[in-house]
């Protein structure tokens, strides 16, 4: 209670009434796979260009990653993260270059692989250094393919490949507090190293006079496995988490994917897993490569989960760089799709009958008779139409409960229960009694409302669509006693019009029709 001490006027602000919730994020992807290069903790993307930057480009028919990236950008996509994996024995390229007599500047790929076993440096004086105000400048190249031999490529690159990627840092400081202090200006902005501290120096790097590339970066040996992937062996350390374990901590990523999923044994399993123990975001599998006895495809038999979506068949893109047609996995396809159907319909409408931008062809047609097989088994068919293109012809999830066939109305309740957990974060610890059970009732009623005006809910009016309960019909004294606040919500969610069936017959004209 507030005290008054002294008469007066007191003027105070109190809190009545709801507080608004705030629908949140149902967009934002997380991709697990191999990239050419750049950093292994989690990384968000907003375009193409910007993956392009940080990760580099297509490096190999079978890494299927940049194209899964590209098709989700092209379809639809805005934001991702990025899990680059690479093996847990892996390391990363370094190299000591003297700065005077005897100190040393100490600089790193920003990420593990023989990939930065190809950047190149050069130090030399920065172009405005002068006695009082020494500066050094730091050129950094780096080659996709490793050189021949080494050379300079500021005066011997004629009749040489040039660097895929230049980057130049001028003017550098060794005094921490100028804003062109080295470490300010390098660690964080640039796409290939990072550097440490020089440690008890006051002179300016000058040598050596000759490019040098770092080493010791290895891929490690052995192919991927789970392990790799899950990462757990960097949950202690929260400033250098990977792979799935990295994800954990990212709440804004609603849709999980790795392409080729399950050519990595028990990795499907984990990333259903990983969506069902978040209880906030959805896994989207594709098919493999050459499945075509379609008898076969039966994906429930080993993940029957609400949270999960499996597609078929793989889809064929024209690579721009190589000039070919490429055969690739269509989840990051889906994945845009999923996200340009939630920013122009919202998340209650099916990601489906949508066409798949960017993909040429398919790897198998597919008949209606064979997705007549299929469909039933949660195998969400991608197919080409005459006319219309390739769509995605599928809505449903890998569950056999029929209560979560469809997946919009899997991603629909995470949209809701998330909005609703962190739109009510302001009611922990507040009195539990009979106005703050009005005001949670309140705040719930009017989202739940925005939600039908939408189209998301059932009923022609809001009292039909849902409800919201919250009294000593829904708590004990014994719940109430032990801090509990229980409300209970009941939605009617729409559902797609997956059958849509037109009867037709021959009708006498003037005849009675009975209907």
């Amino acid at each position: 209670m507030p005290e008054y001490l002294s008469p007066g006027v007191y003027v105070e602000e109190i809190e009545i009434g709801s507080k608004p919730i705030e629908g949140v994020s149902t967009s934002t992807a997380g991709f697990l796979g191999e990239a050419e290069r750049g950093p292994t903790a989690a990384a968000l993307v907003t375009n193409w260009l910007q993956y392009q930057r940080v990760f580099g480009s297509y490096f190999g028919a079978d890494k299927y990653l940049p194209y899964a990236v590209k098709g989700f950008f092209d379809n639809g996509g805005q934001r991702c993260y990025i899990g680059r994996i690479v093996k847990q024995s892996s390391e990363t390229a370094t190299i000591s270059l003297t700065a005077g007599s005897s100190d040393v500047l100490t600089v790193s790929a920003v990420g593990e692989g023989t990939w930065g076993n190809w950047i190149a440096l050069k130090l030399s004086a920065g172009s405005f250094s002068k006695k009082d105000n020494p500066l050094f400048k730091l050129s950094v190249s780096y080659w996709k393919k490793e050189p021949a031999s080494l050379y300079d490529p500021e005066s011997d690159a004629k009749t040489r490949p040039r660097p895929d990627v230049t980057e130049i840092f001028d003017n550098l400081s060794l005094v921490e507090n100028s804003p062109d202090y080295y470490i300010k200006r390098i660690n964080g902005i640039s796409d290939l190293i990072t550097v440490s501290e020089i440690s008890n120096s006051a002179s300016i790097p000058d040598g050596p006079a000759a490019i040098t590339y770092l080493t010791g970066g290895s891929d490690g040996t052995g192919n991927l496995v789970l392990s790799d992937f899950q990462r757990e062996d960097t949950d202690d350390d929260p400033a250098n988490r990977k792979g799935l374990t990295a994800f954990k901590t990212i709440d804004d990523i609603s849709i999980v994917y790795v392409p080729n999923v399950l050519n990595i044994s028990g990795l499907a399993a984990e990333l259903i897993t990983h969506c069902e123990t978040m209880k906030d975001r959805f896994a989207v599998l594709d098919a493999e490569q050459g499945s075509a006895k379609v008898s076969d495809l039966n994906p429930r038999d080993n993940y029957d989960t609400k949270y999960a979506a499996y597609y078929y068949p793989w889809i064929k893109i024209v690579d721009s760089e190589a000039g070919l047609m490429r055969t690739i996995p269509p989840g990051g396809h889906v994945a845009g799709i999923y996200a340009r159907s939630d920013t122009e319909r919202g998340v209650h409408k099916a990601p489906a009958n949508e066409p798949v931008r960017g993909a040429a062809d398919l790897e198998f047609q597919i008949t209606r008779g064979e997705q007549d097989i299929l469909n039933p088994r949660g195998v969400n068919v991608i197919r080409a139409f005459p006319g219309r293109g390739i769509r995605v012809w599928g809505a449903r999830t890998l569950s056999s409960d029929p209560l979560w066939k469809y997946i919009n109305l899997r991603r629909l309740f995470l949209f809701l229960e998330e909005s609703i957990d962190k739109g009510n974060q302001w009611v922990v610890f507040e009195p539990n009694n009979e106005k703050l059970w009005a005001r949670v009732k309140s705040t719930i009623t009017e989202f739940l409302t925005r939600v039908w005006r939408d189209g998301a809910l059932m009923g022609t009016k809001a009292e039909e669509a849902f409800f919201v309960k919250v009294d000593r019909s829904t708590m004990t004294q014994s719940d109430i006693d032990n801090g509990r606040l229980i409300v209970l919500i009941g939605v009617a969610p729409v559902k797609p019009a997956e059958f849509v069936i037109f009867r037709i017959a021959q009708w006498a004209g003037g005849s009675t029709v009975t209907e």
